[in-house]
């Protein structure tokens, strides 16, 4: 029969005093809130049997904040990562007893993101979402704000001027750098294309900016075609990405600036060789890993979700406990840049 786990084998996991564990656990004295993280992911690592009661007595005196998330899309893979690293950021915030709630949206219709956003908010001490910017999104903000929830806008900036912060990538910089990847990756002239996931995403349009822009300016022997709308679809690209291979044989390019990636991946393995069509794309998902390690994708920019949900959720703490009125800001984080020979 195996062994309990005892006080003495927390403290040696721990690498602290018995002493140290027995305060932690029976709240004799203040212990550092790192330490006593220390010693509770100690005894939750080699199963003691009061792990759960070190938990509670760590948090006991902390202020409760309650988070709230709006996102796009459940099922899908960027998404679902997008909740487990707030979900972990939260777990993790120093300092607080935080929980958290989300709601996804299942279209890119204004008024379910609004509808959504009023919500949570009635139920959360701050809130964080993902929108397409609309008049209809930029009111619901202004009710959020108005009604004491901190509201934070992530990924696509929406709602400018009245959000309380953004947090993501620099969406031009983004396009830019999609733009000098593909330049540097195609040896001849042609054509280029870009696929956005529709004029409401703001971040969208910064990248296809940042992109043409960089092609203006360094590579102006490629042509970029006009933009294509695809609502951040798989059939949707798909369909167009295949016609697109039909009518223009001297494309070159392909930059999917939002959504709807697996399509386009999907049209390339069935009509081209790897590296005919140099692609970009955003995010790493189990696809664009598959198509990086293929030759079909060329570069992946991807969100460090990581540090995006740490960041934004000392900035979320920090504005829950606040009574100062806001100061609208952005907050830039670099991207994590995926090559073929990097995964």
């Amino acid at each position: 029969m195996a062994r309990r786990p005892t006080i003495t084998d927390v403290a040696e996991a721990a690498g602290v005093s018995v002493a140290t564990v027995d305060r932690v656990l029976n709240g004799r004295a203040r212990v550092r809130e790192e330490t006593a993280r220390r010693v509770y992911q100690a005894a939750r690592e080699i199963g003691y049997h009061a792990a759960s009661l070190i938990g509670q007595r760590m948090t006991a005196d902390l202020p409760e904040i309650r988070f709230g998330f709006v996102f796009h899309k459940e099922r899908q893979a960027f998404w679902q990562a997008m909740r487990a690293a707030a979900e972990a950021a939260v777990q993790a915030a120093p300092g607080i007893r935080g929980r958290a709630e989300f709601a996804f949206a299942t279209s890119q219709a204004p008024s379910e993101f609004a509808r959504l956003m009023k919500e949570m908010a009635r139920r959360c001490d701050v809130l964080a979402a993902t929108a397409v910017a609309h008049h209809d999104v930029t009111e619901a903000v202004t009710t959020v704000q108005d009604s004491g929830t901190p509201c934070f806008a992530l990924l696509n900036d929406f709602a400018q001027g009245v959000r309380h912060s953004y947090a993501g990538l620099n969406n031009l910089k983004a396009g830019r750098i999609a733009g000098q990847m593909l330049a540097t990756a195609i040896h001849k002239p042609g054509k280029m294309a870009v696929f956005v996931g529709g004029y409401r995403w703001h971040g969208h349009e910064l990248r296809e900016t940042g992109f043409r822009s960089y092609l203006r300016e360094f590579a102006p022997e490629f042509s970029v075609l006009d933009t294509m709308v695809n609502l951040e679809t798989r059939q949707l690209t798909y369909e167009a990405t295949l016609n697109l291979l039909d009518r223009q044989p001297d494309l070159r390019g392909l930059y999917c600036a939002g959504g709807g990636m697996e399509g386009a991946i999907a049209a390339l393995r069935e009509v081209r060789r790897p590296g005919d069509v140099a692609m970009v794309v955003h995010e790493l998902t189990p696809e664009s890993r598959a198509a990086l390690a293929d030759r079909y994708v060329t570069m992946a920019i991807a969100t460090p979700l990581s540090r995006l949900f740490a960041e934004t959720v000392s900035l979320m703490s920090a504005a829950a406990q606040s009574d100062r009125p806001a100061v609208p800001g952005q907050h830039f984080l670099n991207p994590d840049l995926y090559l073929p020979e990097s995964i």
